[in-house]
């Protein structure tokens, strides 16, 4: 007769050591708390260049560690195996959460609202709808899931000034929501400079665990480093900068399963004869990271949302306007959908 083997206690991925990761003992692990890396999750989504500069050690050795953290939130089933079948993939994204941004039509474009492990960017002139659909977003996400939202709180990096707690009273107020409960859980912080901005993302692991966050939003990702990288000979070391905390970005959604929206300004192409002129700033490096890419222009008093670029979603638009609700669909009883291919009037 054999005996039944013990259940296993569920495991949060908060219970794991740095000296449950494989090669990382006590001197090792006190080195890298002492630079700030004091959880497996943290560990995994640092890059070995910095690493490296951190501890002290080589760029091998911090691979080596960073390798180890993902191999141990593999076993203990938070992070998937390297090789996984398409059928599993498909399982598994279809328990990906998605926020509510308030408009139904807007989330028709989206196919169900603003994705967990991706990031999500908006871009467009100012004005366009941009910070309106961060508010909103900041509202909706406190409700629970099975009402549209993701029951957390949220995080937000505001580099521009253009946050207001009035603004998120009036939204919450609007929509029958209780607005003092909201904003105890949106937790923002003010980025003064680009090297602030890129301290906070590097952090960010650390305060996600802290406040228990599921969704992260960075208005706007370009303005700080736009406006103090000035000119061509600076391009590089701004493009450099932008890539890394990008990817830092990427590899925060994916390993925290939390969604990341980022917003973006836009720069005029005065050379361009046909079609729009404006072009989103900062480049292919912005381009790359964004898993989806949405185009907001104004149109009237309404908005126009257009998906510029998504590895899945149609490649259409949809209008909605901004009012006291925050994003809100327009008095039409059903939003109207067009062909990006297709002549938008609404450019007349």
């Amino acid at each position: 007769m054999t005996e039944k083997e013990p259940k296993q206690k569920q495991v949060s991925v908060l219970d794991l050591e740095l000296e449950d990761i494989e090669g990382i003992g006590p001197s090792a692990s006190k080195k890298l708390k002492e630079a700030g890396i004091s959880s497996v999750i943290q560990l995994a989504t640092v890059s070995a260049d910095e690493l490296a500069t951190e501890i002290g050690g080589t760029k091998d050795a911090a691979a080596n560690y960073i390798i180890a953290a993902q191999k141990l939130l593999r076993e203990s089933n938070f992070l998937d195996n390297e090789f996984t079948t398409a059928d599993i993939q498909l399982e598994k994204r279809r328990s990906i959460l998605r926020c509510t941004t308030g408009s139904k039509a807007l989330d028709e474009l989206l196919l169900g609202g603003i994705e967990t492990q991706a990031i999500t960017e908006f871009y467009g002139e100012f004005g366009s709808g941009k910070s309106q659909i961060c508010h909103t977003l900041s509202v909706m996400a406190h409700q629970p899931v099975e009402g549209g939202g993701l029951g957390s709180s949220v995080i937000l990096l505001d580099t521009e000034g253009t946050f207001r707690p009035e603004r998120i009273d009036q939204i919450a107020r609007a929509r029958g929501i209780d607005s003092e409960d909201v904003l105890k859980n949106i937790h923002i912080a003010k980025a003064y400079n680009s090297s602030h901005l890129e301290l906070l993302v590097k952090d960010l692991g650390k305060f996600i665990e802290q406040f228990g966050a599921k969704l992260v939003i960075v208005d706007s990702i370009i303005s700080l480093h736009r406006a103090e990288f000035a000119g061509r000979g600076t391009l590089a070391d701004r493009q450099q900068k932008l890539n890394a905390l990008l990817h830092r970005l990427v590899r925060i959604a994916e390993i925290y399963g939390v969604a990341v929206v980022i917003t973006n300004q836009v720069q005029a192409t005065p050379d361009t004869f046909f079609g729009d002129p404006t072009k989103p700033a900062g480049g292919n490096v912005v381009g790359h990271a964004s898993t989806y890419r949405i185009y907001l222009r104004k149109a009237g008093n309404d908005r126009i949302a257009k998906m510029i670029d998504s590895p899945y979603h149609p490649y259409s638009d949809t209008r909605f306007t901004v009012n006291e609700k925050g994003v809100d669909d327009t008095d039409e009883e059903s939003p109207k959908k067009r062909s990006a291919k297709g002549k938008d009037d609404d450019e007349e």
